[in-house]
């Protein structure tokens, strides 16, 4: 389900959630864990795939996900609470084709029953717009549903915001409120979100967790929004608010919570409201289970397979740090960023290590090297689409630009690696000693 194109905005009581036929494979999506593990994707329409290596040499380990044992995660899998679809279904939520389970690393989505091969898109979930948080991306605020009553103090809080800043904010105070409400769906979903000691945001980690996140700049950006969640909550939630704005969040902590639940499962589009079609700031119940499910087109799925979720393509690991607190070890858009100019020709880079293919399917070929020789690994192939290249047609590489350049570079990579507390041999030995049973590790 493509959220962007999927949502039937001409129905004004349901959203509909489709299924898109394109492959997305690969992308493990936990929703409670303390540190859940995903896997990225591929996606026919950015035309990024897996790099594939023909080679017997074992891939280097830190561009491989992490190994997960098959034969114990079926058996821990179990369905979701009845509650869980109860509270959606007699509100008129509907699933079709799908279950959702619940295991060691919290829930997923996973396929109930065979699917044939596919060349439309079809519809697995149907959600009513009453079920969903709206608020419009701009002034003037709009909701719907429109649940906040004429002259309540939370609009106030909302309309302080910065209109082209706070969307965070102005969604987590009608998450909270939503919460208070008897009569509000929300506060009956809100039991089936994951609480602060498992919400996976950086915004709730101590400054001991962002130091091992080993990105001064990523650990800085985390400690600025924390204090700005601070700081707007003291300046609205002091002790003369009235006690129904009190008690919506009566620490920071419960707001800081709020705020992360916000940016880690929001979804943006358009919809109508009213005769406007506003841009919105969504948070869709048992959508943020999948932000784009797709069944493959010309692919069998078979019961029990896992639904795909992908997440903000296009952004590098930093960014899914930030906005959900995971990052990929396989993220394809995850590249490394070269201060200096500094470029070696693509054409010499491939032939010194007998690389043939497009950047997106970059293999060993055998038939160039000498017998016995088939040295190339990961670290080889991930290197042969990371560094800056250039390619001119029939311009030829001088040989002493080339080795100037790959000088620079060589240094530059030196650099930044000496900025690390670990060597590469070092997280090969903690990758070999810890990935497979420690499901906390974070690979960045």
């Amino acid at each position: 389900m493509a959220i962007a194109s999927s949502v039937s905005l001409h129905h004004p009581s349901h959203c509909c959630l489709i299924s898109n036929p394109q492959q997305l494979k690969g992308f493990h999506h936990g929703w409670l864990p303390p540190r859940p593990r995903y896997c990225f994707t591929d996606n026919q329409n950015n035309g990024v795939r897996p790099i594939k290596a023909t080679t017997q040499t074992p891939p280097f380990p830190l561009f491989q996900p992490p190994k997960v044992e098959e034969s114990s995660s079926g058996s821990e899998l179990e369905l979701a609470d009845p509650d869980f679809y109860k509270i959606g279904y007699v509100r008129s939520m509907r699933a079709y084709g799908i279950e959702f389970k619940e295991g060691p690393n919290g829930f997923g989505v996973y396929a109930s029953k065979d699917v044939e091969t596919l060349r439309r898109a079809r519809v697995i979930m149907e959600i009513p717009l009453e079920l969903m948080l709206t608020i419009s991306h701009k002034l003037p605020w709009m909701f719907f549903p429109d649940i906040i009553p004429i002259g309540h103090p939370i609009f106030d809080i909302i309309n302080s915001t910065d209109p082209e800043t706070d969307w965070d904010l102005r969604l987590s105070c009608l998450l909270l409120y939503a919460f208070d409400r008897d009569d509000n769906f929300w506060q009956l979903y809100s039991d089936f979100l994951p609480g602060a000691d498992e919400c996976t945001s950086l915004l709730l980690a101590s400054e001991e967790e962002l130091l091992e996140l080993q990105d001064e700049n990523l650990a800085s950006t985390i400690r600025a929004q924390q204090r700005r969640a601070l700081e707007f909550w003291e300046k609205n939630w002091h002790n003369g608010v009235p006690l129904k704005i009190k008690r919506l969040a009566r620490d920071s902590e419960r707001f800081i919570w709020a705020v992360g639940i916000a940016q880690s499962r929001c979804i943006n589009m358009q919809l109508r409201i009213g005769a406007l079609v506003q841009d919105t700031n969504m948070l869709i119940p048992y959508a943020d289970h999948m932000l784009e499910v797709m069944i493959n087109a010309g692919q069998r799925i078979e019961k029990g397979d896992e639904m795909t979720v992908n997440y903000m393509s296009g952004q590098m690991n930093n960014m899914l740090m930030q906005r959900y607190g995971f990052s990929s070890p396989v993220n394809p858009w995850d590249v490394i960023q070269f201060s200096g100019n500094a470029r070696i020709h693509l054409d010499s880079f491939l032939s010194v290590f007998n690389i043939s293919g497009l950047p997106e399917e970059y293999y060993h070929n055998s038939r160039l090297s000498k017998a016995g020789d088939t040295f190339v690994d990961g670290a080889v192939i991930a290197a042969a689409r990371t560094l800056p290249t250039w390619s001119d047609g029939d311009v030829p590489p001088i040989p002493s630009m080339e080795r100037k350049a790959v000088k620079e570079l060589q240094d530059e990579c030196k650099r930044m690696l000496a900025q690390f507390p670990t060597t590469s041999k070092q997280d090969q030995k903690i990758l070999g000693n810890k990935c497979l049973s420690d499901p906390h590790i974070s690979f960045l």
